[in-house]
């Protein structure tokens, strides 16, 4: 029986472009997903790279303008890979045609933009995808089981690190990250850190906030040198609504760090460990153990923990990062069918952006904030 198709329309071709198309040619390899994916048009910034795309990725069609993505109806869905100032443009552009939306974290520069993205499209009733793939690992939802299950008993304290180290080095040019327009460390990627926070422990109710801008100027590019004024670090201290109170840091001039997104998750009767820099293990502590039998165990991914099995047979022969994204791409395509909720939604990430910019603004005024 033929399945109905979708087609994607992806904007930007850089590394987050790529595994956009990763998710979008694996998933439907793996899952039984209810439509086939066409691969329709890429969009780059200039027809040459836009072309070389097409050819590389294996799409139909290719662009320098993306608005050619947004005015064609053959397009279903519109991934969007752009700099974090340019998705409330493009979102709203596809949501005005009924198109659905996969967008990339942040979500929006401002938790208004957000807001403006979400309300929109609610009211055309397309379904809507923000990329926080990390969640999407088996290692996260076992650990979201046992702490619902109670295996940990009452969870008391939380600390989540996300830090990397490519923009360590002062010499590095300013690029978009650093516009405060829809830049810093903590919507960059501390967000990935609030967002597991949220997903292992539940709402945060208050936040204070400490961020700090340790580069206070980058090179141009043009001989001369740009001021930066967002966040090279930023923290928060937290207090869950369940009584359990925590900590997470966005750090992207992290020395030596390559992806360290990390979480400890304490209970009376148990903790987890966990990095995403071995992110097919966590790591279990139970009171139950027996006197000096007790530490952490090593629970390895596998077959168990669904839907490792579909990617491999073998536990410990390990899933990769662009698994991850093809996990995200079938939850959103069985969402896009209505067979499933949305995994993680626009209303999701603006929930993301309003943390984020309650730390920020705690940071500024020292001192505790509520969480609207």
């Amino acid at each position: 029986m033929t399945k109905p198709r979708l087609s994607i329309g992806l904007i930007g071709t850089g590394f987050m472009g790529k595994a956009h198309v990763f998710g979008f040619t694996s998933a439907p390899r793996v899952f039984e997903l209810p439509y086939d994916l066409d691969l329709h048009t890429v969009a780059d910034v200039t027809s040459e790279a836009a072309e070389r795309a097409r050819v590389t990725l294996g799409f139909a069609h290719a662009t320098s303008d993306w608005r050619t993505i947004m005015a064609d109806p053959a397009i279903d869905v519109v991934s969007i890979t752009a700099p974090n100032a340019l998705h409330k443009e493009m979102s709203l552009a596809a949501i005005a045609t009924g198109k659905h939306v996969y967008c990339e974290k942040p979500l929006a520069p401002l938790a208004r933009d957000a807001l403006e993205m979400t309300l929109a499209a609610e009211a055309k009733g397309v379904r809507t995808q923000v990329g926080f793939n990390y969640l999407c690992n088996p290692m996260l939802t076992l650990a979201r089981e046992m702490i619902e299950a109670g295996e940990l008993g009452e969870i008391r304290g939380y600390r989540g690190l996300h830090a990397e180290d490519y923009m360590a080095d002062a010499s590095g040019v300013w690029g978009f990250r650093h516009d405060p327009a829809g830049g810093g460390a903590l919507a960059d990627i501390g967000s990935h850190a609030l967002a597991t926070a949220e997903f292992l422990c539940g709402r945060i109710t208050r936040v204070m906030g400490d961020c700090v801008t340790m580069i206070a100027g980058r090179p141009d590019g043009k001989g001369g040198v740009r001021p930066v004024t967002v966040d090279d670090v930023g923290r928060a201290f937290l207090r869950f609504e369940n009584g359990a109170t925590g900590s997470i840091e966005g750090n992207w001039i992290a020395t030596g760090r390559k992806m360290q997104h990390d979480f400890e998750v304490y209970g009376t009767r148990g903790a987890l460990s966990f990095s995403q820099e071995h992110f097919n293990v966590l790591h279990y502590f139970s009171t139950s153990d027996a006197r000096g039998r007790q530490g952490f165990r090593r629970i390895e991914a596998g077959p168990d923990h669904a839907p490792y099995g579909l990617f491999c047979v073998a536990p410990g022969h390990q899933l990769g990062f662009n698994d991850l994204k093809a996990i995200e791409v079938a939850g959103y395509v069985q969402a896009i069918s209505g067979k499933a909720p949305e995994p993680f939604n626009f209303r999701k990430g603006l929930r993301i952006q309003t943390l984020v910019e309650t730390i920020q603004t705690s940071s500024r005024e020292g001192r505790w904030i509520e969480v609207g």
